[in-house]
């Protein structure tokens, strides 16, 4: 899959059914499954896929976490269930694939300020 960030949206529209159950370790197994599967079979990562290898540094430093927690376990300590975390990932994992575009905007914001 050339477009790793396509199928996520398909994932959040019916969790479930993708996933077994609306589980936030459920999605985190599925997307270490992915990666595993693509390396097993010797394809190298697109570029999508290499960005999203930070999205766990960049939700540690989100919620403050020094530990060696995984995304999904700071995911559900944060929210008041599965559901709930899952629902947060896709949330959360927007605002981590705009966080350039943001960053982007502000540096041409200051550049043109007089």
């Amino acid at each position: 899959m050339d477009n790793f960030y396509a199928f996520l949206p398909k994932i959040k529209k019916r969790p479930a059914v993708d996933l077994g159950r609306n589980s936030i370790f459920n999605l985190q197994a599925f997307l270490d499954g992915y990666y595993l599967a693509r390396c097993e079979i010797g394809l190298p990562l697109t570029e999508q896929e290499s960005e999203f290898q930070e999205f766990l540094q960049w939700i540690r430093k989100k919620f403050q976490v020094e530990t060696g927690q995984l995304w999904a376990s700071i995911l559900l300590f944060n929210s008041p269930d599965e559901r709930s975390a899952v629902d947060r990932f896709f949330s959360l994992f927007e605002e981590f694939i705009n966080r350039d575009k943001s960053l982007e905007n502000e540096e041409k914001w200051v550049e043109s300020s007089p």
